[in-house]
């Protein structure tokens, strides 16, 4: 486990994986010489290389194998998101679609359906919204803390619920844009299992049942 862990932080390294990834953005972003991109590019693929050729020692640690699938992919995921606040938007709905299948398997809740609470009498297998509030808001709070989140910053979930108009009692995660200070809802309880989250405004969201 501990040379795997060695062997992972390496990797971190040299393939700009988080959360040792913040050194290529830098280098790719003035004139940059042929041979240095060449460089560059071949310390990437090292990391990469040095895990496959090293995959007997990763058999023998699951618990750092299952903490490089998760780096792996988010670091994925979240490269789409780098060019504005859309696309990260849009990057943070597939790593929660990723989420949800990664767990959805282990706790049982890949049957899980849209809108599930009480009446449904299948607990075991959906999540309420305050299950998704809290499992949405730590996965935000994981990306960020990563450094993977640059145009938002996680918010403070959001409630909505009018008797006088039939609104269901409802609350969600938010993420806040930095430049903007527009809240967004990122809202996985009104879909089913491995289905992309409701993105939309706050000012919307409130307004939606």
């Amino acid at each position: 486990t501990i040379i795997c862990l060695g062997l992972l932080l390496g990797a971190t390294g040299k393939s700009a994986q988080i959360p040792l990834f913040v050194w290529l953005p830098d280098a790719m972003a003035g004139p940059t010489p042929v041979s240095a991109l060449i460089h560059a590019a071949t310390m990437v693929t090292a990391g990469i290389y040095m895990i496959a050729r090293t995959n007997v020692l990763w058999h023998l640690a699951p618990s750092i194998s299952e903490l490089a699938a998760w780096i792996g992919a988010l670091t994925a995921i979240m490269a789409a998101g780098r060019a504005s606040a859309a696309a990260e938007r849009a990057a943070v709905q597939k790593a929660v679609i990723w989420f949800d299948r990664r767990m959805g398997p282990v706790i049982g809740t890949s049957r899980r359906v849209a809108k599930a609470d009480f009446r449904h009498r299948d607990d075991g297998h959906n999540y309420d919204c305050w299950d998704t509030t809290r499992n949405t808001t730590s996965l935000l709070l994981v990306l960020q803390q990563w450094g993977l989140l640059k145009f938002h910053g996680v918010g403070d979930p959001h409630y909505r619920g009018n008797a006088l108009v039939l609104q269901t009692p409802h609350n969600t995660a938010v993420l806040l844009e930095r430049a903007t200070r527009i809240e967004w809802v990122v809202d996985m309880w009104t879909r089913g299992y491995a289905q992309p989250p409701d993105v939309m405004t706050v000012q919307k969201w409130v307004k939606e049942d």
